[in-house]
């Protein structure tokens, strides 16, 4: 079984995210930089855990003309990232272009498709103009991701069960909103536990707070990994 561990590296700066990849590293599939940590450490971040031996999940979620964020994509392919990021709202032909790019590559990193973000519901939705619920949205966006060439997208996991009815099964699924039984939900407002998330269709889940900030993270992720070969 592939490790399919996501390990969100949702601290301030490249110590910290450095300290809890040399932990780690052997224990998951992937680290995921967002915004904070790139912003705050850069592209060299990226090649560091690199050195650690860790796979990279680029989560900067471009959104923008379709050739800036082709140039982005392939930018950041340049840092050798496994996975990336772009929100499907950017459109068919900034989809297409960003797919594009990653092609030309030796090694294309999956860009994934941003649906509806999991702090989001109904009511989030409703105030930006969106009058269908998270789960009608999820799929209006994700067959247009598929048409526009995809291979992966994120999403909330209580939508999996529907995308794998209605999208192709070898379009991977990264899907955020991963809480161990007894964990705190903390901003996520959907949410299953790693095992109901696998077992509905997901491939790799992202989990931040429940490992990074465990007494042990090592231990913390190698619990949820044994939970999941059971």
């Amino acid at each position: 079984m592939r490790n399919p561990i996501i390990v969100a590296l949702d601290v301030p700066d490249a110590e910290a995210a450095l300290n809890l990849a040399r932990q780690l590293a052997p224990a998951v599939g992937a680290f995921k930089i967002g915004k904070e940590l790139f912003v705050s450490a850069g592209p060299d971040i990226v090649r560091a855990i690199r050195d650690e031996g860790g796979a990279v999940f680029l989560d900067l979620k471009f959104h923008d003309i379709p050739n800036t964020v082709a140039r982005a994509v392939a930018a950041a392919a340049q840092l050798d990232v496994a996975m990336l990021t772009i929100h499907t709202s950017g459109g068919r032909d900034m989809m297409v272009a960003a797919e594009a790019a990653a092609q030309e590559m030796e090694n294309p990193p999956l860009v994934l498709g941003v649906t509806v973000l999991t702090s989001m519901d109904g009511n989030d939705l409703n105030e930006i103009g969106i009058t269908e619920d998270p789960a009608a949205q999820v799929e209006r966006l994700a067959k247009l991701a598929t048409e526009a060439g995809l291979r992966g997208l994120v999403c909330s996991p209580c939508e999996i069960s529907t995308l794998r009815k209605v999208l192709p099964r070898e379009l991977q699924l990264v899907t955020p909103g991963i809480r161990p039984r007894g964990s705190d939900a903390d901003d996520q407002k959907r949410t299953l536990t790693p095992a109901e998330a696998i077992a509905a269709g997901a491939d790799w889940l992202v989990i931040g707070r429940p490992i990074t900030a465990a007494d042990d993270p090592r231990v913390a992720a190698e619990t949820i990994l044994a939970d999941l070969s059971l």
